[in-house]
């Protein structure tokens, strides 16, 4: 038995992180400060004897001793880390500063939940580890890009200078159960407004990409990541290489919820890429052969339940 400290374990991803943890037998600590984070994600948990739940914010130091940690702290939706800009840098910064030197004292492994916002809107495609980005550091979505960027820098030279464990993932858009209705991811939004029969909102043309993987997938990878040989540190893309348009996935939204939604086109947001796709070579080398499983009808469906039932209430 592993203890292990998931930051933003409340959250959408790092809910299904902290159940598939105390499920392979580990002892788990979530931490949150509940900003983007729900208790109702985390509630079935809460009567286990070897999950425990802390209210604290990763920009404050925190003391505790643990065998691995994944950090996963960070608003991760537009609409949210928007919302408080510097907020969201200072999650991102002072939080992995924070949790690496907790990592640092007590010699444990830890983990960067990094993103593929890190490329900003690639001037490659596919996106493999090796590219830099194209990213505006002083445009609407750097307080997210940037951050991110900086806790890899941060994870690379604590591991250069102090030899701490690290393990840096980037996860490109992943959507499952215990998403919000509202934290304007597109995923979400498509799903609420078929199901509410109301018209689905496409920004730009709807012909830019995006590559989804289920949540399951994703946890898959972050659990191979963690466990691979101290020398690997990535980063590694984790995300699926299936590549859809945004009019491809409103059109298998509303087939699979039957809407009578319409579909009506705004104004492309400033700095959104027009395109995203993961070469995953590195992950399937160097993870056991990883690659997402779930495909997208089947994930969509579980997602679409899922919100079905919390907007139905049940």
């Amino acid at each position: 038995m592993k203890r292990v400290l998931v930051t933003g374990g409340a959250g959408f991803v790092g809910s299904h992180l902290c159940e598939r943890l105390l499920g392979e037998g580990n002892e788990v600590i979530c931490m949150d400060n509940f900003f983007t984070g729900k208790k109702r994600k985390i509630l079935h948990l809460l009567d286990n004897p070897y999950f425990e739940l802390i209210r604290h914010d990763v920009t404050m130091p925190y003391f505790i001793e643990v065998d691995e940690i994944y950090n996963l702290a960070c608003p991760a939706s537009p609409v949210h880390y928007q919302y408080n800009p510097i907020k969201t840098i200072k999650t991102s910064v002072m939080g992995a500063i924070n949790m690496l030197g907790l990592a640092k004292r007590v010699k444990a492994k830890i983990l960067q939940a990094s993103t593929s916002e890190v490329y900003g809107d690639p001037t490659v495609h596919p996106q493999s580890e090796d590219y830099w980005g194209h990213v505006n550091p002083i445009g609407i979505r750097s307080c997210y890009d940037e951050g991110k960027r900086c806790a890899e820098s941060l994870f690379i030279n604590y591991r250069a200078q102090n030899n701490v464990r690290i393990k840096i993932i980037r996860i490109f858009n992943t959507y499952g159960p215990r998403m919000e209705p509202d934290d304007g991811r597109v995923v979400s939004n498509f799903i609420v407004q078929a199901l509410q029969n109301r018209d689905i909102t496409i920004f730009g043309d709807g012909r830019q990409t995006r590559s989804f993987q289920y949540v399951t997938d994703l946890l898959e990878g972050m659990v191979r990541m963690m466990a691979t040989d101290d020398d690997f540190t990535g980063p590694v893309n984790i995300g699926n290489p299936g590549e859809f348009t945004m009019l491809e996935l409103a059109s298998t939204i509303m087939e699979l919820t039957g809407s009578r939604s319409k579909l009506i086109f705004l104004p492309l947001p400033a700095d959104d890429p027009m395109q995203r796709q993961p070469d995953i070579t590195l992950a399937r080398e160097r993870l056991d052969g990883w690659y997402p499983v779930v495909p997208l009808t089947e994930g969509l469906t579980k997602t679409i339940a899922y919100f079905d039932d919390l907007l139905s209430g049940k």
